[in-house]
């Protein structure tokens, strides 16, 4: 029970560091940063399959040029999180 409690526990906080990589990823698409730097190359590359899949399942989110997927995903991730958070009790 105790090693499902601290898997869960990693869970989370993976859950918490992928919310702000989704909220770089969009104060990223604000200033147009070097698509060459390494860090930015990782965010895109971590961030990009999960809000596809969003944009996929969910079309009407990007409206115009305005790309409402990464809120979408961050509720998705925070419902996850707290649901994972009341199981660890």
């Amino acid at each position: 029970m105790v090693i499902l409690r601290e898997l869960l526990g990693f869970f989370c906080m993976a859950v918490q560091l992928y919310i702000f990589a989704i909220i770089a990823r969009v104060l990223m698409s604000w200033v147009q940063p070097n698509p060459s730097n390494p860090i930015v190359q990782f965010i895109c590359r971590i961030t990009d399959p999960f809000l596809d899949a969003v944009r996929r399942a969910c079309p009407f989110l990007v409206i115009g040029g305005l790309d409402l997927s990464p809120i979408a995903a961050i509720m998705l991730l925070e419902f996850t999180y707290r649901y994972l958070t009341s199981i660890i009790g």
